[in-house]
């Protein structure tokens, strides 16, 4: 991995901590979207604002340090579609912390069993996907595309739908562009570099050290359509793939 891994009584240590943090703001939280709950842009700002206190300290946590780059531009360009590439459970906490307000995620279904912060993210109003089930899935893309539209939001997105164990980009996921060209919004590539070292998929291990993180230029998609679809794809994975180089 290139650096030290974290020994397991420190490593005991920070899981602790970073627990008792997520599960109190996690409690806090849900108790506001509770008594928000008719009003799902409202829940979706309480959990970006719940997302950039426990993102940032879950990665200082972990040992990493964060470097961005055009960090300015998150918030210059929303609203947005943002898709970050996928290798680490570090993807997730960062993202947090970058999120815009007014900025909905959507994620597996099977976040909702992570303690605690799987409710948060249900209640939130970020749009949970079964990927096992595509019709569904059709479904509740559409009714966040238009969701969005009516409310000016932004996305957040992972388009490799998975992790990389190696941090080289897997195959997109066609989801990111279809919500692209039904409604509009640029698309604004996330690049984390080595974050597969720092937090390896699939593991409980630390190896602290740097990330960062590119905030590319936005990509204009009111020119889109679905014939194609394939080609739009393709121009937005070769890009995020020449920043990793």
């Amino acid at each position: 991995m290139g650096t030290k891994k974290v020994n397991k009584i420190s490593l005991s240590l920070r899981f602790f901590i970073g627990f008792i943090w997520l599960s109190f703001w996690s409690l806090f939280s849900i108790s506001l979207m509770l008594i928000c709950l008719p009003f799902r842009t409202i829940r979706i700002r309480l959990g970006n604002f719940t997302g950039k206190i426990i993102g940032p300290f879950i990665t200082r946590i972990a040992g990493t340090r964060i470097k961005y780059s055009n960090y300015k531009r998150i918030s210059e360009t929303k609203p947005a579609i943002y898709v970050m590439n996928h290798a680490s459970a570090l993807d997730i906490f960062v993202a947090m912390a970058l999120c815009p307000y007014g900025g909905c995620g959507i994620g597996k279904k099977e976040i909702i069993k992570i303690p605690f912060f799987g409710l948060v993210y249900w209640l939130s109003g970020h749009l949970l996907i079964d990927r096992s089930n595509h019709q569904k899935a059709i479904s509740s893309m559409n009714e966040l595309s238009s969701f969005v539209k009516k409310n000016n939001l932004s996305i957040w997105i992972w388009p490799e739908g998975t992790r990389s164990l190696d941090g080289k980009l897997l195959p997109f996921k066609k989801g990111f562009a279809h919500l692209a060209i039904s409604t509009g919004l640029p698309i604004v590539p996330v690049i984390l570099h080595d974050a597969y070292k720092r937090w390896p998929a699939k593991t409980m291990d630390f190896y602290p050290g740097e990330v960062k993180v590119d905030i590319l230029d936005p990509i204009k998609t009111k020119h889109w359509n679905k014939e194609n679809l394939d080609s739009h794809i393709e121009e937005v994975k070769g890009l995020m793939a020449e920043a990793l180089m």
